[in-house]
């Protein structure tokens, strides 16, 4: 699947992003600088630590730019509509276009996106079916490299050594582990809550769409579980998958019965 570069031009979105950015940049930079790479040095730590805080980096920097550039899901401007689906279409009073149910027009953007959650202005893009995986993936590594970052910065300031070199990042060394501590609680605390949201809200629609498709099928089978409302959204049932960030989305639609549903 070929992927598709999707940018927003949006002033706004460009300092929010911006501002996500200087944040892992500095982070990103501070961290190994003051307290992994000297106490990998003398031995205090080994080089596992070192390699997992990169790791945590890197996929959530490549989660942040594929959620950021990846089209949410916009649609055509002439769709072609099955003629076994026309009773899911409807159409947009805002751009006067036919669009499946459960999308909405960003007013933003000026367009209508296929099952938009939000316009969230910290990647500068919707957040809609084709890339809420990836948005999902953003606020987790997210919440793994701020909870880390953390966690270091504690060990940092109570448990290890001062060190004994005398540039610039050393010699402010309480003054930026204020700065780190301070955007990694802000980071942490947001992300944590608007993660919880988000899979709260896949679930909730997830419980009620399976209740509709038993009322419509006249089925009494089994509700739709978590694993199948997460994996319909990551595009796939390999749970590994669900983490990497490297990889593009298959729609996965999944037959809850024996009858397969249009």
């Amino acid at each position: 699947m070929k992927l598709r570069l999707h940018f927003v031009v949006d002033p706004m979105g460009w300092f929010c992003i911006s501002m996500v950015l200087f944040v892992w940049l500095y982070n990103s930079f501070l961290i190994p600088k003051l307290v992994l790479l000297p106490h990998y040095a003398e031995g205090h730590i080994p080089a596992a630590l070192v390699v997992f805080y990169y790791l945590a980096s890197l996929l959530c920097i490549s989660a942040l730019f594929r959620a950021s550039t990846a089209d949410p899901g916009k649609l055509a401007q002439d769709p072609k509509i099955p003629l076994a689906e026309r009773d899911n279409w409807e159409l947009c009073n805002k751009c006067n276009m036919m669009r499946p149910k459960r999308s909405h027009h960003c007013s933003r953007c000026g367009h209508c996106v296929r099952r938009m959650d939000h316009h969230c202005p910290w990647i500068n893009n919707c957040v809609g079916e084709d890339n809420h995986w990836l948005f999902l993936q953003l606020c987790f590594y997210t919440q793994v490299l701020s909870l880390y970052t953390l966690v270091l910065d504690f060990c940092q300031y109570y448990y290890y050594q001062p060190l004994s070199s005398a540039d610039f990042v050393v010699h402010h060394e309480l003054a930026l582990l204020r700065g780190s501590c301070f955007m990694g609680l802000i980071m942490f605390g947001g992300i944590s809550s608007l993660f919880y949201t988000q899979v709260k809200g896949i679930l909730a629609v997830s419980f009620a769409f399976s209740l509709t498709e038993q009322m419509s099928l006249s089925s009494y089978g089994p509700h739709r579980s978590w694993q199948q409302a997460m994996a319909e959204v990551f595009g796939t049932r390999w749970k590994i998958l669900w983490f990497l960030p490297f990889r593009s989305r298959q729609p996965l639609r999944l037959n809850l019965t024996s009858r397969s549903r249009v």
